[in-house]
């Protein structure tokens, strides 16, 4: 293939399937179908009248509408439908990019981020999160790269894997690098609604030349109706929909359904796993906090994951590995986001506690093992 492997999806693909105990993934804990009708309050019966008929290129136009609503101020124009978020990377990076483009992109980032670029033949700028700073960005530096004035500027706050955030005047900040680049900018909010240390920052509007993505995965616990959802201007939605003819044509009725009742009661969903978040997150943290010779870990400002750093370990793959196909629990290698990190690892917290409480307690041994065998 002409395009990277995605070292993630590679990870989930052997290993998600095979184990007990998940403390690797993003998302916060899937709900059951009767956990979902009565947050929601629908019956399935209300699926009966529905005709299995072909919905439209932009998403149904009730769920368009229950997105623009909670997110563009009613403006249905601006809002689609996808496929996951991960459907609406693809059409924008083909889309919004030509080869020979810059694009500057969070390091570490979600490898969709920039290596769909990589494969047309842009040109990838990394901003760094420095490790020793606890990933903090540093806008002075974005400032300094944007100078070159790049085709698209990446981002995700809550920023996957590390868990970090900006301020609502640095999130302006970047609008305002952004445009004065001339930049798209490329706003991932898949985290966007779960935060621990301040409000949920807003997505970007009020810039002309800005795209955003959203999904149910991560924040709702409805991973498996892989349905997202994508903001941008008119004109590139337009040339979006010419290329999804070639790829999945539209989203399933019966999903768009199921996502109209989750967007419907956002507010409600989301506070149940925030709730639930806030205890797995504190056990982790203090969890950490017990064992600094094993661990080292910056607290998440959002989403459900820690990019965690394991001191003196020979081989965190092989352990991360060992775990898996020894303990049937899942962990997911820093290496999954670059060579640079293979002595970290993203952990995830937004399972059940009593998961992550064993999974936990089995991590701690093999790294005890591991170290000692070093």
């Amino acid at each position: 293939m002409d395009i990277a492997v995605a070292r993630l999806e590679a990870w989930m693909r052997d290993y998600y399937h095979k184990v007990d105990h998940d403390i690797g993934s993003s998302g916060v804990r899937d709900l059951s179908m009767a956990e979902f009708r009565g947050l929601c309050g629908f019956e399935l019966s209300e699926l009966d009248p529905m005709m299995f008929h072909d919905s439209e290129s932009y998403g149904g136009e009730r769920l368009r509408a229950a997105l623009a609503d909670r997110w563009t101020g009613g403006d249905i124009d601006r809002m689609m439908v996808t496929h996951g978020s991960s459907e609406a990377i693809y059409l924008v990076m083909h889309l919004a990019l030509e080869p020979g483009d810059e694009i500057i992109v969070l390091d570490p980032a979600y490898q969709q981020l920039h290596d769909i670029a990589a494969a047309r033949g842009c040109r990838v700028t990394r901003w760094p999160l420095d490790p020793a700073a606890g990933f903090a960005a540093d806008l002075s530096v974005l400032r300094e790269l944007a100078a070159s004035r790049p085709r698209m500027i990446v981002v995700n706050f809550p920023h996957n894997p590390t868990g970090v955030s900006i301020t609502a005047a640095e999130q302006k900040e970047i609008v305002a690098i952004a445009a004065e680049a001339g930049a798209w900018l490329v706003w991932d909010h898949a985290f966007g609604e779960l935060t621990y240390t301040a409000e949920p920052l807003p997505i970007p509007l009020g810039y002309e030349r800005s795209i955003v993505f959203g999904t149910f995965s991560k924040s709702y616990g409805l991973a498996g109706l892989r349905v997202g959802w994508c903001v941008a201007p008119p004109e590139l939605m337009a040339r979006m929909a010419l290329l999804r003819d070639y790829i999945a044509l539209y989203v399933s009725p019966i999903l768009e359904f199921f996502a109209e009742q989750a967007v419907r009661n956002a507010d409600r969903i989301v506070a149940l796993q925030r709730e639930h978040a806030v205890r797995n997150r504190r056990l982790l943290v203090d969890w950490a906090a017990a064992r600094p010779e094993l661990v080292r870990l910056t607290p998440p400002d959002g989403g459900v994951t820690a990019f965690v750093e394991f001191p003196g370990q020979p081989d965190v793959v092989r352990s991360c590995r060992r775990l898996a196909e020894r303990h049937r629990v899942l962990l997911v290698p820093g290496a999954c986001f670059g060579d640079a990190y293979r002595d970290h690892a993203r952990l995830g917290f937004g399972g059940t506690t009593a998961e992550l409480t064993a999974g936990l307690t089995l991590l701690e041994r093999v790294l005890r093992e591991d170290a000692a065998g070093a």
